[in-house]
């Protein structure tokens, strides 16, 4: 299979979606039934601040808690609106921001930052100018309003329809949020959704029940479950504990010192891939082949070049003493259920 294909099914009864580039798995979203999904807009309620911190501990529906890092001004019993920014591990708050955003394919609502804004991949000066005609057409809100690159080449009703359907949803949700108890006022985007969101505009999309299992999806999450990841004539150890990720790379039987940086920059390469796939974040700490100093910058070249491609947020911490490289990853997504991985 060439291209870049979307493939959205089910594993079980979670939602699924996968995207493949050449047949290959590239990325993979799958629904958590346990936890908020990230997006999902709430009226929470401040319950105590942290000492410490700056932050307040929230109160959401169904006895959850909520961590937003920043607490000054707020009081305990204060209702106010927050959104999940990522996935939060069983018996941890879930995060949450007070910066409230609405987000489409094409637009983004933004409460509280009035403006217009067209992203600066789109350079053409005719194309944003349309844009701009387009937004003035629709948008009449006290809101700021950001038109995504992927609006470039796209049909202007449909641009329009996301900018009124994210202008409305935003109203409906802002004169909801007040009261004295905690509520969920949106779900959040499903794996679908997202896809369609993210990833459509660049790939073909394939919707049939049963279409993981025909398009071989199946079988390369399954290999998931190997903690070993091939680097050619090498290959790393991809190992999540409770603390941290650990990541092991080793040569083939060459080990001279331009196997090792071979090696090494392949590991690099395909780090993000792995991560991603598995549902890794937090703390990364990463053992390369023994090398010298100079092929060091290599290999944190060949890293900052990944995953500035990597969709999900990622701090290059550096080098440490004995000689590790250490990274920190926001913890966007679940890690995928290993319960589902037996199944498979």
């Amino acid at each position: 299979m060439k291209g870049r294909t979307i493939v959205l099914d089910h594993i079980g009864d979670l939602e699924t979606a996968a995207y493949l580039i050449d047949g290959k798995l590239d990325d993979i979203l799958i629904d958590d039934a346990d936890a908020p999904r990230a997006g999902a807009i709430f009226r929470a309620i401040c319950d105590r601040p942290i000492k410490g911190q700056g932050g307040m501990m929230l109160r959401l529906p169904d006895g959850e808690t909520a961590f937003l890092r920043q607490g000054k001004g707020l009081r305990p019993g204060q209702a106010m609106l927050v959104q999940v920014t990522g996935h939060s591990e069983a018996g941890k708050a879930v995060p949450v921001t007070d910066r409230v955003l609405f987000k489409s394919r094409y637009a983004i609502v933004t409460p509280g930052k009035p403006g217009l804004n067209i992203s600066r991949q789109i350079t053409d000066e005719d194309t944003r100018d349309n844009l701009l005609a387009i937004a003035h057409g629709v948008f009449d809100a006290p809101h700021g309003l950001i038109l995504r690159s992927s609006c470039e080449g796209a049909d202007e009703t449909d641009i329009a329809e996301d900018i009124l359907a994210m202008s409305a949803l935003a109203d409906i949700v802002l004169a909801d949020a007040q009261g004295d108890r905690p509520e969920a006022l949106t779900e959040g985007d499903g794996p679908h959704t997202v896809a369609w969101r993210e990833w459509t505009g660049r790939a073909d999309v394939v919707t049939d029940t049963g279409s993981f299992a025909y398009l071989g999806v199946l079988d390369q999450i399954a290999a998931i479950k190997d903690a070993r990841v091939a680097l050619g004539e090498g290959h790393m150890y991809v190992e999540p504990t409770r603390a941290l990720t650990a990541v092991d790379v080793n040569t083939g039987n060459d080990t001279s010192p331009a196997a090792a940086l071979k090696a090494n920059l392949a590991a690099a390469r395909a780090l993000p891939r792995a991560l991603r796939l598995r549902g890794l974040a937090g703390q990364i700490s990463v053992d390369f082949v023994s090398m010298s100093k100079a092929h060091r910058k290599q290999v944190e070249q060949s890293l900052r070049a990944a995953f500035k491609a990597d969709p999900i947020e990622t701090s290059l911490v550096g080098w440490t003493p004995m000689g590790l490289f250490e990274l920190q990853r926001k913890r966007e997504r679940p890690p995928f259920p290993k319960a589902l991985l037996r199944d498979i």
